[in-house]
């Protein structure tokens, strides 16, 4: 076996894209102490970040399990794939970071007689709440059962899952140097036709319906009637290509709406500090989220945020210190409140820097996973 200082862990995502759990798992593997991670997954920008990042990468076969005809034997070959490869590499333990990674996991796992690690961070084994609760229920106790231990992105996340003394909750954190407040936001505001002058309320998030586009438009459109010179951005889009036609419907319903002219679709932004520096308010008007990273992100920024107070996010923001916490109905009002009140921002963005600083820096999120990982292997 390795030095303890050394040991060797396999990592397994599935995702070629990069989303918010990946951009998690690379820091974490970039800075995880005592282990020596390695990592399962696809070939695409994944695989080739971690690479650049100096992780070695093994590239498995991990296809898309539910409603598949061949669903048993890509199972059998990715699982088989996975502990082959913990096997060559002696891995210590297996840790998955996706559900689709964790379906694989369990069963490469018991082919490797390797201890797995779970990363839970969403509320469901499917993008929506399931059809069938029972059947989620029942698959998320096999999959604890199967773990030695679970993380939870959230206490709202572990809230979802059968109690179990294995869970165990680690915020996510961010890379605190990479957000400089004092960031220029004006090259973004000219790319997109926003004047300087103008209030700019934003949100970012994949372009899915429960990250709220649609919500946050009929908001635009309430705030519109009373302050007309505002503008607002929706950024980010589909990373994972996802053609079910919901961009379509965001951008009809802006023209439904009669918001063109005051509504910017960013899309994509690998600079995501740039655009969050252009906004004047960050708001989050999504479905209850499992964790919601990006609000982190903007208050960072020193941006004040304007969330719905459900999922994880009364976890992260504090409720009239580093922003407002309402109900959808409220939004339009809040925000109007804020824009009339620039002191109040100021001071909401400033508290929401320290905040993040002081609870959500990557650092601590490492440290954490780690004082988990060496009390399970004691």
């Amino acid at each position: 076996m390795p030095p303890s200082h050394q040991r060797p862990i396999l990592f397994i995502d599935h995702a070629a894209a990069i989303g918010g759990a990946e951009n998690s798992l690379l820091m974490l593997m970039r800075q995880l102490d005592g282990w020596q991670p390695q990592l399962a997954t696809v070939e695409g920008t994944l695989a080739r970040d971690a690479r650049d990042a100096g992780v070695p990468v093994h590239i498995v076969p991990l296809p898309r399990l539910r409603k598949s005809p061949k669903s048993p034997i890509d199972l059998w070959r990715g699982a088989s794939a996975i502990a082959k490869i913990a096997h060559q590499i002696d891995a210590q333990a297996l840790y998955t970071n996706t559900i689709r990674a964790q379906t694989y996991g369990v069963l490469a796992a018991r082919i490797s007689r390797k201890p797995l690690i779970w990363h839970m961070r969403d509320f469901w084994l499917s993008e929506n709440r399931p059809k069938s609760p029972h059947i989620d229920t029942t698959l998320k106790h096999l999959f604890i059962t199967s773990s030695r231990i679970v993380i939870a992105n959230s206490h709202a996340t572990a809230a979802h899952l059968p109690k179990s003394a294995k869970v165990h909750v680690v915020h996510n954190g961010i890379e605190i140097g990479r957000f400089d407040p004092t960031t220029d936001g004006t090259l973004f505001r000219q790319s997109f036709n926003i004047p300087l002058e103008a209030p700019l309320i934003g949100m970012m998030g994949r372009m899915r319906p429960w990250k709220g586009q649609l919500r946050f438009l009929q908001m635009a459109a309430a705030i519109l009637r009373e302050r007309p010179e505002t503008y607002f951005a929706i950024i980010g889009g589909s990373p994972f290509g996802t053609a079910d036609g919901f961009e379509q419907l965001v951008h009809a319903t802006s023209r439904e709406l009669d918001l063109t002219e005051h509504v910017r679709f960013a899309g994509h932004q690998s600079d995501t500090e740039a655009a969050l520096a252009a906004l004047d308010i960050f708001v989050h008007p999504g479905d209850p989220e499992p964790f919601g990273l990006v609000n982190i992100e903007a208050m960072a920024m020193a941006k004040p945020v304007v969330a719905l107070k459900h999922g994880a996010l009364p976890e992260i923001v504090v409720d009239n210190k580093t922003g407002l916490l309402v109900s959808a109905d409220e939004l339009p009002t809040a925000i109007l409140d804020l824009l009339d009140n620039v002191e109040r921002c100021h001071w909401f963005g400033q508290n929401g820097r320290q905040h993040v600083i002081q609870q959500f820096t990557m650092e601590q999120t490492v440290a954490n996973v780690a004082v988990v990982l060496q009390n399970a292997w004691l």
